[in-house]
C-alpha cells in the first residue's frame, strides 16, 4: 500500500511534528511527512524539518491581512503542489474556516492538551488546575469547522499531582502528546480510523495515572 503523505502545519517550535517526524522513519510506519508548513517565518520548527530533510514552505499569513480565507487558498495551493493526503495540525496557531476544513474532511487531524470535550481552547493546563480536575491529558481529533469539536481518534491521561504548576503539568502532557499522535497518523493512514469509526482498542484512554 502506497504510504500517505502528510503535511504538519507548524507555528512554533513543533515538537509534536518532531515526533511525527521520528515515527515516520519506521520502513512499516503507513505515512510520510512530505512536507512542513509554518504560517510564521521565523518558526523553530522549520530548521528542524530541514535538517530531517523534509521540504518545508511559509505561507505568512500576515501577508493576508485579516483575510483568512485568502491565506487558507494561498496554503491550499501549496498542499496541492506536493500532492498532499493528510494534514496535521502541531502548534498550528490559526483557526481554520469552514471553507479550508471542509476540503479537508476526514484528511485534518489534531493534537489537543486536555481530554476533550473537557477544556477546548487555550490555557488548558491552568483552566484543568483551577477547576480541581483529578485527571487532565490530551486527545487527538478529526478537525470539523467547530473548534475542539471534532471525532475523537485517541486520547491519553495522567493525574493531576496536589501541587503542581501549570508548567509542569503542561511538560507531563506533552509527554502523553508525543507518544500518541504518531499512534493516532498511523491508524488514520493505514485506514483504520475514520469519521465515524473512531472507536478502537488502541483508541481508548489509557490509564496512565502516576
Amino acid at each position: 500500500m502506497r504510504k500517505k503523505r502528510v503535511a504538519i502545519l507548524i507555528s512554533g517550535r513543533g515538537s509534536n511534528m518532531a515526533a511525527l517526524i521520528d515515527a515516520a522513519r519506521d520502513p512499516d510506519y503507513p505515512a510520510e511527512i512530505a512536507l512542513v508548513v509554518s504560517n510564521r517565518p521565523d518558526a523553530a520548527g522549520l530548521a528542524h524539518a530541514r535538517a530531517a530533510g523534509i521540504a518545508v514552505a511559509v505561507v505568512d499569513h500576515a501577508a493576508f491581512g485579516r483575510d483568512r480565507e485568502a491565506f487558507e487558498k494561498a496554503l491550499q495551493t501549496v498542499l496541492e503542489s506536493h500532492r498532499i493526503d493528510l494534514v496535521c495540525l502541531a502548534g498550528f496557531m490559526r483557526l481554520l474556516t469552514p471553507w479550508f476544513v471542509r476540503r479537508w474532511e476526514g484528511r485534518l487531524i489534531n493534537i489537543h492538551p486536555s481530554l476533550l470535550p473537557a477544556f477546548k481552547g487555550l490555557n488548558t493546563h491552568e483552566r484543568a488546575l483551577a477547576a480541581g480536575a483529578a485527571f487532565h491529558g490530551a486527545t487527538v481529533h478529526f478537525v470539523v469547522p467547530d473548534m475542539d469539536s471534532g471525532p475523537i481518534i485517541m486520547q491519553d491521561r495522567l493525574r493531576v499531582r496536589a501541587g503542581e504548576d501549570a508548567d509542569t503539568l503542561a511538560a507531563r502532557v506533552l509527554a502523553l502528546e508525543h507518544r500518541i499522535y504518531p499512534l493516532a497518523l498511523k491508524l488514520v493512514a493505514a485506514g483504520e480510523v475514520t469519521i465515524g469509526r473512531q472507536t478502537t482498542e488502541d483508541g481508548r484512554p489509557s490509564r496512565n495515572d502516576g
